[in-house]
């Protein structure tokens, strides 16, 4: 789940992370309001859950209120990434003298929290990885001691020479690291985190995913979430119980289990295709799961065609096939559907989806191939 940037502020707050003033606003009049309380130069910032904010135009320096007013005429309603601009964060506009970077990300593969620091901030980090990879210090923390005061020094060193800005930054990384477990995040970032004229060190930007599977017991965080600046695809999925994660391309995907997603959307790229998402229908045989699963990628325009490829294990292949059939019969299917069935029930469902005369795959090869063929792909 992701939390907006004025969300993830109040957290970075109460943590004792300093950030700028700030407020939120829905209306024009408020923006100014909030400029004129502050009665100092503003940034007047979009709140979507889609990074590229600034050169969309969402973020925007007013002098004055009256300035502050007309921006937040200008990006209220604004369309960025395909989400719509409902709130903005009023925000002190702080001096700068350098910018760095500040994250931590649940890595799977050490299954330890990564700490990645650098100081060439203020410019996407996948960016600076790729070209100057050097210029990102890790660290990979023990969860079973935590984060020590001597490794936040370190990793604060090789952002700042001067030892007031160190011992700051070192203490924001040890916060950022507490806040990172508190709330069980996937993802904490400062970006920029930034050092003013008078030597402050603040976090100007901020950045919270929180593992979907701990919202049970995270309920103050899970009443943050904010449906309306969600994918509405992503929104529906979640309602009906589907793992759905909405891509660029135009190959549907509707698998069960996230290591055949994977190699599902792998295969496609193989063969020349682009994956429009990846939907996971579980370990479940509810029909009703499938009807749902067409639906939601029968709505997104880009889909020339769809792809099941179901594994049957727990998941029984004939009920799959049933669902499909219900789809049929409910759905005004416009796109091509090809099918690979295998396992539990495999004859019965082969059987059902005969009887519809359906375009089925004996393998995930030839099914991916196929698919790829009838969205008008070249291979």
């Amino acid at each position: 789940m992701k939390i907006h940037e004025y969300q993830a502020k109040q957290l970075f707050a109460a943590a004792g992370i300093p950030v700028p003033d700030g407020d939120v606003a829905n209306d024009s009049g408020t923006v100014q309001g909030i400029a004129e309380r502050y009665n100092k130069p503003v940034m007047v910032k979009a709140q979507v859950h889609v990074g590229g904010r600034g050169k969309a135009g969402g973020v925007k320096y007013a002098e004055t209120p009256e300035a502050a007013r007309i921006l937040g005429q200008q990006i209220l309603g604004m369309n960025i990434k395909g989400l719509t601009v409902n709130t903005v964060l009023v925000t002190v506009a702080e001096e700068i003298l350098s910018e760095a970077y500040v994250g931590i990300i649940l890595d799977r593969a050490s299954q330890r929290p990564v700490i990645m620091v650098s100081a060439s901030g203020g410019v996407d980090i996948e960016e600076v990885a790729a070209k100057t990879p050097e210029k990102i210090h890790k660290l990979a923390v023990d969860p079973a001691v935590g984060l020590r005061a001597y490794q936040a020094r370190d990793l604060a060193f090789s952002l700042y020479r001067d030892i007031g800005q160190v011992r700051q930054a070192a203490d924001i990384i040890m916060k950022l690291y507490s806040v990172f477990w508190k709330v069980d995040a996937s993802l904490v970032e400062i970006n920029p985190l930034v050092t003013t004229p008078g030597g402050r060190v603040i976090a100007l930007d901020a950045k919270i995913n929180i593992d979907d599977n701990a919202l049970y017991r995270q309920k103050d965080v899970a009443a943050m979430r904010d449906i309306d600046a969600e994918e509405p695809s992503e929104v529906k999925a979640r309602e009906a119980d589907l793992s759905f994660v909405k891509l660029d391309g135009n190959i549907g995907c509707i698998v069960n289990g996230a290591g055949l997603a994977m190699t599902t959307m792998d295969l496609v790229k193989r063969y020349g295709g682009e994956p429009a998402n990846v939907l996971d229908i579980g370990g479940s045989s509810n029909p009703k799961k499938v009807v749902s699963a067409m639906e939601i990628i029968l709505e997104d325009p880009n889909v020339r065609a769809i792809l099941i490829n179901i594994f049957g294990g727990i998941t029984r292949c004939d009920d799959v096939a049933n669902g499909l059939v219900d789809a049929f019969n409910q759905l005004d299917l416009s796109v091509p559907v090809v099918v690979r069935l295998t396992g539990t029930n495999e004859a019965e469902a082969q059987r059902i989806l005969a009887s519809r005369k359906l375009p089925t795959a004996d393998t995930l090869d030839g099914g991916v191939k196929k698919a790829i063929e009838l969205a008008g792909v070249d291979q």
